[in-house]
Formats: C-alpha cells, sequence, structure tokens
C-alpha cells in the first residue's frame, strides 16, 4: 500500500484518479480548494505535507481552463507554475519517494502535419497563456529533479474525456447541449472550431496511466500521456450526435470560437508504453455513451 496525495483531488480526474488508486489498494490523501486548501498558500501547504507525510504526490491541482486563459492570464500563471512550485517545494523538504507533475499537451504549442506525431522531445511552442503556464510548471518540475533531486516525472496529458468532466470542455460541452435539447425538443447545437483535431483518451485510461508512471516511471523524464490517434471535433460531435435521441444539427456559434486554436495535436506513446506497458483500452464510444448518461442523469 501506498500512501499517495493528490492535490486537486475535488476535480474531474482526481475523482477518477482516487478511484483508481484506492482500488488498487493505496491510501490516498486529498487537497483541494473545495476543502479550504490552496497551492498558492505556501506555509499552509508545506504544513500539510509535514503533517500527512505522503510517500507519492500526484499534483493534478492548476488551472486547467484554456479559452478562459485569455482572460485571466495573470492567475493562470500563478496558479500552474507559483503553485506548481509551492507544492514541489514542500515534497522536497519532506523528500517523497516519487512526485506525477501532470503537464499538458499544450505546451507543444502550434504545430505542423510535418510534427506529427509529437514527441517527448518536440518543441515547445506554447500559444495560449494556459500553455505557457504549463511550460513553466514542467520546467519547474525538471529543476526540481536536476537542482534538488527530487524524483520528478512529468506527464503530458493530451485531451482526455468522460463522465465527470465539466462543460468547459468540447465533448461534454456538446454532451450537455444534446440533452438540453431532448429535454426541450430544440434540434439546434452551438458549437465552435468543429475542424480541430486532438488525440483523445478515456480518463479513466489516463489515470491508470499516472499510477503507473509513478510506478515505472524514470525520475525526471517527461512521458505523453495519449493514444497516439487523433480525431476532429467535427467526428467527435457526429459520434455523440448518432447517440442522441432525436435529430439534431450543428451551428457555429463565433462567441465559441478561441482567440487562437491550433489545428491538431496528436501524440505519440511509445515512450509510456515501453516504461510501463500502458495500453489505452476504452472505446471512444463507450466514453461518449458514459458522457451523455451522466448527463442525462443529472438534475
Amino acid at each position: 500500500m501506498t500512501r499517495a496525495l493528490i492535490t486537486g483531488s475535488a476535480g474531474f480526474v482526481g475523482q477518477h484518479l482516487i478511484t483508481h488508486l484506492e482500488e488498487k489498494g493505496d491510501e490516498v490523501i486529498t487537497f483541494d480548494r473545495e476543502a479550504g486548501h490552496d497551492v498558492l498558500d505556501g506555509n499552509s501547504l508545506h504544513n500539510f505535507f509535514r503533517e500527512t507525510q505522503p510517500e507519492v504526490v500526484y499534483h493534478l491541482a492548476g488551472w486547467s481552463d484554456v479559452g478562459g486563459s485569455w482572460k485571466a492570464p495573470v492567475v493562470t500563471l500563478r496558479v500552474n507554475a507559483e503553485g506548481t512550485l509551492n507544492v514541489l517545494l514542500a515534497a522536497t523538504e519532506i523528500g517523497v519517494d516519487r512526485l506525477l507533475l501532470v503537464s499538458s499537451a499544450d505546451v507543444y504549442g502550434r504545430v505542423t502535419e510535418a510534427d506529427l506525431p509529437l514527441t517527448e522531445t518536440s518543441e515547445l511552442r506554447p500559444v495560449s497563456p494556459y500553455a505557457a503556464s504549463k511550460v513553466a510548471a514542467d520546467f519547474l518540475g525538471l529543476q526540481a529533479y536536476l537542482g534538488s533531486q527530487l524524483p520528478v516525472i512529468r506527464a503530458r496529458a493530451f485531451n482526455h474525456l468522460g463522465p465527470g468532466q465539466t462543460d468547459r470542455f468540447v465533448a461534454s460541452a456538446l454532451a450537455s447541449r444534446i440533452v438540453d435539447n431532448e429535454r426541450t425538443g430544440n434540434d439546434i447545437i452551438q458549437v465552435g472550431d468543429l475542424s480541430a483535431r486532438r488525440d483523445f483518451t478515456d480518463v479513466r485510461d489516463v489515470v491508470r496511466a499516472y499510477r503507473r508512471l509513478v510506478e515505472d516511471g524514470v525520475p525526471g523524464e517527461a512521458y505523453n500521456v495519449c493514444s497516439g490517434q487523433d480525431m476532429a471535433v467535427q467526428e467527435l460531435a457526429d459520434r455523440l450526435l448518432a447517440l442522441s435521441d432525436q435529430p439534431m444539427k450543428l451551428e457555429v456559434d463565433p462567441n465559441l470560437l478561441r482567440p487562437v486554436e491550433v489545428p491538431v495535436l496528436r501524440g505519440d506513446p511509445t515512450k509510456l508504453h515501453d516504461a510501463t506497458g500502458w495500453q489505452a483500452s476504452i472505446p471512444i464510444d463507450t466514453t461518449l455513451g458514459d458522457l451523455l448518461l451522466q448527463w442525462r442523469n443529472s438534475n
């Protein structure tokens, strides 16, 4: 049994990670704003680490709204960079065995077809304030390993989705609008850019990868957590519509378009596979069906 602390434990991924770790017999310590914790409160965070003495840390806490980061770049940077630094310093002080720092595929930024698939050595070219903040967090993790010998493993997560995700993210937003229409009889779904292509993985597969990286990942290294396949948002929307109870059509809303959109992201999971044996296993239609069911069961 491992004593594991999860920052951002009340979030979408955090809830799935708690379930997975407990199923594996780990003892879980939660740290989240909902319980009054704050990664920007360094003194309080250090005290929490001293009191709970985790063996491993899964650092999930942070600003996750890519589009919203354009309106709040300073807050985004503080939470994702300064907050991460506080976690790294606290973990260094008590000497944890492993720390998984969850970064993002957005660090790769604007890429072309010629750059695909993205590997861990691909150039980092952040486009959004969110992406820049994740580059900062990623490199703070590397510095903690190189400078303080903290056993940090960086997970660059590509798009993940599944039940429990808020409607600030594309698949869940589409699912919630479909369910609203099923209830009201409307047939129009407002959407943003449908041409963007992303590498989607079920969140339940993602948290399995996180635990495997804590077990078998090499400290100081970065690992792409992804399926290795990309799908256009248009296809994602079409698959969701095929699962709906009535015919609907998509309509672009200019207010849902981001100031800058990265056209395509597709990762290479080979390094993760080689280190841990992990493979994505949940089909996308199962994920989308579970997501729709979640919204249908909500009030």
